[in-house]
């Protein structure tokens, strides 16, 4: 897009199963605490608004924990801050959406915190598909067509939309297609931490080819 520039900053995480609990909780402190390093790291560039990649974090404890944690990490890099969990809801609102189908990476413990993280914030999930997910390397290595089949699998009469979460499930251009086989917002989870970026920035050229949500709004 003329006029914005990306740069990425990673947080360091080793490859681990993430099917023992005790194993779950230890990722989720190594995430924790790695963002905040990288925060400062990549904030010497001088960036005008920084997006938080690691979504599974925003979406624990609920909408006020998720509140409170974009907060500190704005603080802390001192321009304003986009999460996951903010991001689906506000591009949710945009559609109007009430019930939600969502797909996740995750394990059964993942999936709590989504599910009640979504009914918190006054969404029905109607229906949730969890892929559970060896490892964090093997989320990234989902098949485009075991994504395809799951978002079948989602969608129903009963659904508004389907929301996709877990930010290294390869999901962006797949949700794009979705949407024309579907006939209804299909949000990848990377597309609206994009969109709520440039927005909040007063970006508000519409973007072709990645989805309803840049499109239209």
């Amino acid at each position: 897009m003329p006029g914005v520039t990306c740069h990425t900053g990673r947080v360091t995480i080793k490859e681990r199963p993430l099917n023992i609990e005790e194993a779950f909780f230890e990722h989720m402190a190594m995430m924790r605490e790695g963002m905040r390093t990288n925060i400062d790291q990549i904030m010497t560039g001088g960036l005008d608004h920084l997006i938080v990649g690691i979504a599974l974090e925003s979406f624990w404890g609920g909408v006020v924990a998720a509140d409170k944690l974009q907060a500190e990490l704005a603080e802390r890099a001192g321009v304003g801050v986009t999460v996951g969990s903010t991001a689906a809801v506000a591009a949710l609102k945009q559609f109007g959406a009430h019930r939600i189908a969502v797909l996740t990476p995750h394990q059964p413990r993942g999936d709590e915190m989504v599910r009640a993280f979504m009914t918190e914030a006054g969404f029905e999930v109607v229906r949730l598909k969890g892929l559970a997910c060896k490892s964090p390397r093997l989320i990234a290595q989902v098949p485009l067509a075991d994504i395809r089949a799951a978002l079948r699998e989602l969608d129903g009469n009963d659904i508004d939309a389907l929301l996709q979460v877990g930010t290294a499930l390869p999901t962006v251009a797949v949700a794009a297609e979705a949407e024309r086989w579907l006939g209804k917002p299909v949000l990848a989870i990377n597309t609206v931490s994009y969109w709520d970026a440039i927005r909040r920035c007063g970006v508000e050229d519409r973007v072709l080819g990645f989805g309803r949500i840049l499109e239209e709004h």
